[in-house]
């Protein structure tokens, strides 16, 4: 059972809040706003702003390393090198265009007659909290803890508008609904710079009234001042980015180194660092920290609770174990990680392609990799254990139905395969169960915002503001805890020392530290390396991912003289349980129970059969359709998402952002101010 965590879940107008001790209030009535006892009594008071936490989080059973608010789900992860698929900003358009779906509908929508969970309810709900706590006679001390938190939410409200559509309208009080023909809810987009100085504000002022670490137990979870401050520091980080700091304004990133080292020096403060708990060797601490998500650990700077309740309503379950884990272990096997993040990932050395020290043979693609390699993956033959089996292996491999077949179409799998060949272990846990649920009754926590973050935020900032050397030791920081080699002297990094080679490195290190939760879409919108229109691909020397199919592999078996094993589904030639029957038995069996002379353990006996009997082919029908009718698609339009058809409908005074038409024409708003 989970215990000690926040657990917040919005069921219509009620309210429950527990975990399974139930350290929270189970059941509060009316929290949107409606009765003055919400603002006297302290229970209820606090059960409003657990409320206002569970507009912000993932539902029971998201996905929740890649769920997205904005997105609703992982379509922002689809359109990045992460997973394939298609989605309304990897394909092609006719037109860019506020009534096409591509027009990001998070920005608004249409009232309904139910209250729904949306950008502006949230932000009805906060400014109705904050200009209605200090009247009613709670003490002091409560409604500065209060007041903090619903501050930090209103930011981050804001700042993931403001990242994405540029400047907005700022709303700070509660508006009163008006008759036709009035005005004085006609609120103009505030410029991106105007907003980012609120969000800024909001967070100064949330960080002085929230304790650095909360004492009781039961408030693991609650934001804390060193996660309003380091909300600050990734907020700063983003307006120097070249997203928004396009002539590289040194001032912009010595502000966000500023607040990044204050973020980093109050969290350490607080007893919060880098999870270091079983050792670094071999990506032990990596891995444990994604699974060892009670209280204290130091990693989890802004953390969303899930729980294992099966006993009564209050259950939220994490859905990403079931997704993860392969149909053939009784999972879901929906993830399917892609050869192009598998490739991102360097050597145990920390040495990367394109390095003239750069070793790699892809045949043994999962040999001598970066110890995170093996924390984010389970390639075929690969350990992945579970609670009822610790010696579960992936076996992936495909063989040929016909000899005249173009593609393998015999497998293994015989309950289903996932789509690329490769799957993601990332953040599973290798205590989970299948009894309840094939894995779907997880309380794995997730980590919005880990330690490893504040570090990498502070490093990139280092390095625009020209601090290179200290940049670099801070990517070494997180490049030891993960285990990575030290033969150069920088963790693999020692080519590295001009400003764009150093900013290309802390961006390579966050794809792999951060890869799958979330953080890809963000880096590659920030720095315009979507497209190769603004420079920033060049200048760090990276592939822009317009025109990029994401692929995957087909491992298949081959015979002694490389030709191709044709075999019939249920005819696995590798599995003695299926292929003693046959009167042709293949020489190599995938996990004998008598290793070959010579072989130590079934680790080295996988090299064998990679050597012997597995063909290694990319992959390439991830993405819709093929090759010559489909690849990714980004407009550049979409750095600054238009306002779409429902928003400038309801709200025709707004100005549409440059770029995108509107019903008044062609948008006029400059998010760059």
């Amino acid at each position: 059972m989970k215990n000690n965590k926040i657990i917040l879940v919005a069921v219509s107008l009620l309210v429950v809040m527990a975990s399974c001790k139930k350290d929270f209030l189970e059941e509060k009535r009316d929290l949107t706003g409606i009765n003055e006892e919400v603002y006297k009594d302290p229970a209820m008071a606090k059960a409003y702003v657990d409320y206002i936490y569970g507009l912000f989080m993932p539902g029971s059973k998201a996905q929740s390393l890649t769920w997205e608010l904005a997105a609703n789900g992982s379509a922002f992860s689809q359109t990045t090198e992460e997973f394939a698929g298609e989605t309304n900003w990897n394909k092609e358009w006719p037109t860019i265009s506020y009534i096409n779906a591509h027009a990001l509908p998070y920005f608004g929508t249409r009232m309904s007659s139910s209250v729904g969970n949306n950008t502006w309810t949230r932000i009805k709900q906060i400014n109705l909290f904050l200009s209605e706590i200090d009247k009613h006679g709670l003490p002091e001390e409560m409604r500065k803890e209060l007041k903090g938190q619903v501050l930090f939410w209103r930011a981050w409200q804001y700042f993931d508008l403001v990242r994405l559509y540029g400047g907005v309208p700022l709303v700070l009080e509660p508006q009163n609904p008006v008759q036709a023909n009035q005005t004085e809810n006609e609120v103009p987009r505030s410029k991106s710079s105007e907003v980012i100085e609120q969000v800024v504000k909001d967070l100064d002022a949330a960080a002085s009234m929230l304790p650095g670490k909360w004492a009781s137990s039961s408030d693991w979870g609650r934001i804390t001042s060193g996660a309003a401050a380091a909300l600050k520091g990734r907020v700063l980080l983003t307006w120097a980015s070249p997203l928004f700091n396009r002539a590289d304004d040194k001032a912009r990133w010595q502000r966000a180194y500023d607040a990044n080292l204050a973020a980093k020096q109050l969290l350490e403060a607080n007893g919060f660092g880098l999870y270091k708990s079983g050792g670094t060797a071999n990506g032990t601490a990596w891995e444990n920290m994604f699974i060892a998500q009670e209280v204290n650990n130091p990693e989890a700077v802004i953390v969303y609770g899930f729980n294992n309740v099966v006993s009564d309503q209050v259950q939220k379950w994490n859905g990403w174990e079931n997704a993860a884990r392969p149909k053939e272990a009784n999972g879901g096997g929906s993830l399917s990680p892609t050869k192009q993040m598998v490739d991102a990932f360097p050597m145990k050395d920390g040495k990367m392609a394109g390095q003239s020290t750069y070793t790699y043979d892809a045949q043994f693609f999962y040999k001598n990799r970066d110890p995170r390699f093996y924390k984010t993956f389970a390639y075929n033959g690969a350990l992945w254990p579970y609670k009822e089996n610790t010696k579960f292996r992936v076996w992936s491999y495909k063989w040929f139905a016909k000899a005249s077949d173009a593609t393998p179409s015999s497998t293994t799998e015989q309950r289903g395969a996932n789509s690329s060949g490769i799957y993601l272990r990332k953040a599973t846990n290798p205590n989970a169960s299948i009894s309840a649920g094939n894995f779907d009754i997880s309380g794995t926590d997730y980590m919005e915002m880990r330690f490893a973050e504040v570090i990498l935020n502070l490093a990139e900032s280092a390095i625009g503001a020209d601090k290179l050397s200290e940049g670099l030791d801070l990517i070494k920081l997180v490049r030891e805890r993960a285990g990575v080699e030290n033969k150069d002297g920088a963790y693999g990094l020692s080519d590295a020392t001009t400003r764009d080679q150093l900013f290309a490195a802390v961006l390579n290190e966050r794809k792999i530290e951060f890869a799958y939760e979330g953080k890809r879409f963000w880096d590659l919108r920030r720095w315009l390396l979507f497209t190769d229109e603004f420079g920033t691909t060049a200048r760090l020397g990276v592939q822009p991912i317009n025109g990029m199919r994401r692929t995957g592999y087909f491992i298949y078996v081959v015979n002694s003289d490389g030709s191709k094993y044709v075999g019939a589904n249920n005819e696995d030639p590798l599995y003695k349980a299926q292929y003693t029957a046959n009167t042709t038995k293949y020489k190599f069996e995938r996990e004998p129970l008598v290793l070959p002379a010579g072989v130590p353990n079934q680790d080295a006996y996988v090299d064998t059969l990679y050597k012997n009997v597995f063909k290694i082919v990319e992959k390439n029908d991830l993405d819709r359709t093929n090759p010559a009718t489909w690849s990714f698609k980004w407009y550049k339009e979409y750095y600054f998402f238009g306002l779409n058809n429902d928003a400038l409908s309801t709200s025709p005074y707004l100005e549409q952002t440059k770029g995108w038409d509107g019903i008044k024409g062609s948008g006029t708003f400059d998010p760059l101010q």
